[in-house]
């Protein structure tokens, strides 16, 4: 196949940001006049002047068109993977804390010069996740190279659909992952994240059960739980309750839209020798259910909240813009004074300020003060250029609740 074409010129504006180090192309007038292409082609970017610019990755389809590979002139090789993918793994063998811990990233897309490709470790097996179609053409060398870089008993495929977010409700039985190499996994892998176990699928959803960007913010609120009330909004399968639990917490309240989801957190409550009896497991809408605790007059003295971008349930649909902070609003009348307010979002196109700007929105709208204390985001292990800040995307604030109310409502 024909990978590498005639070099393509871009405008003024892109220019600027490729010399700025920015690794997109986004389509506009100017890619409208490039030369026909497939994915997985490589060219030479250029300006109108025919300064080379970098060699770039084509997805002539997609709003993307590219994605940079290099700064200099090189075709994606054997020799050229090899490079790259050591350096991926270099860099977390050397600068990622990874203690009691066999699920983490390995390559981070544009954080490690692979835009469009994330390599992820769990237990003994690899799972690739392509972001673009541009990679289609390559990953049987991708695979082969990690292969012998790295020798895990299988590597897997998840595929990444479109209308992702019109499938996430009912995606949790259908197969997305596939073997592309070596043995089979277990249906459900038993892996280790900050010395607990958990229980992962390289084959069923369009995610595997764990998010791996999250350990070490599971890893803080375990200092946090000991002897106290947690409440987890959007549980998933339960990671966070799990290391809530494991590090004392007196009582855990898990709530998710999903009775599978909440079946497996149960799994991994048990895989931990925690029993799932001594906790609470409520299937619902969150806001919902919010509703129906505060009636009750229930207490908690941290609670978290880790809802996807985009959720759709029978009752409600959920978006970070806007949606999180009524979720603040009802969550903070059933928060202890002094209690933990933790809230996080993976939301690329919410920056840290307007994401903060939402917990001012839900706090005045409770007419309570919110403090924040700490924003953490993603690990080592998901390293991000400084010329691309969207590669920071994950926020997660934590919050105290004061005692006194702010005497003042929300327009």
């Amino acid at each position: 196949m024909k990978t590498k074409d005639t070099a393509r010129i871009v405008g003024p504006e892109t220019a600027r940001m490729l010399e700025l180090g920015h690794p997109w192309v986004v389509a506009d007038a100017y890619t409208r006049k490039w030369p026909a292409a497939t994915p997985g082609q490589t060219a030479e970017l250029t300006d109108s002047k025919g300064t080379f610019l970098a060699t770039a990755l084509l997805d002539p389809e997609e709003r993307i068109v590219a994605r940079v590979l290099s700064r200099k002139r090189i075709q994606i090789d054997r020799s050229w993977l090899t490079v790259q993918l050591r350096s991926a793994v270099e860099l977390r063998r050397h600068h990622a804390d990874l203690r009691d811990s066999t699920a983490y990233r390995i390559v981070n897309a544009e954080g490690d010069g692979l835009p469009g490709l994330t390599v992820d470790r769990y237990g003994d097996y690899l799972m690739l996740q392509l972001y673009s179609a541009a990679w289609r053409p390559h990953l049987k060398l991708v695979t082969q190279v990690l292969q012998e870089l790295l020798a895990p008993k299988g590597i897997y495929e998840k595929s990444r659909p479109q209308k992702t977010r019109e499938l996430e409700a009912v995606s949790d039985s259908k197969k997305y992952g596939r073997l592309l190499a070596g043995k089979a996994a277990p249906q459900l892998l038993e892996v280790q994240e900050n010395g607990l176990t958990f229980l992962v699928s390289l084959e069923q959803g369009l995610n595997t059960g764990l998010f791996l960007d999250q350990r070490c913010n599971r890893r803080d609120l375990m200092q946090r739980t000991k002897g106290k009330r947690v409440l987890n909004l959007f549980a998933y399968t339960g990671a966070f309750s799990v290391a809530a639990a494991a590090a004392g917490a007196v009582r855990v309240t898990s709530v998710d839209a999903s009775p599978s989801y909440t079946g497996w957190a149960k799994e991994n409550f048990t895989a931990n020798k925690l029993n799932p009896g001594q906790h609470e497991f409520i299937v619902g809408d969150c806001l919902a259910v919010l509703a129906k605790l505060a009636q009750s007059g229930k207490v908690y003295d941290i609670i978290l909240m880790d809802p996807p971008s985009f959720s759709t349930t029978a009752k409600s649909r959920f978006t970070t813009r806007g949606g999180t902070s009524d979720l603040v609003a009802a969550s903070l009348p059933l928060l202890s004074d002094g209690g933990l307010l933790i809230t996080s979002s993976n939301h690329q196109k919410v920056d840290t300020a307007d994401y903060v700007k939402e917990l001012r929105r839900g706090a005045l709208q409770a007419e309570t003060d919110l403090r924040v204390i700490s924003l953490l985001g993603q690990p080592e292990d998901f390293p991000f250029p400084v010329t691309f800040p969207e590669g920071r995307y994950l926020k997660y604030a934590i919050s105290v609740k004061s005692g006194s109310s702010t005497g003042r409502r929300s327009p």
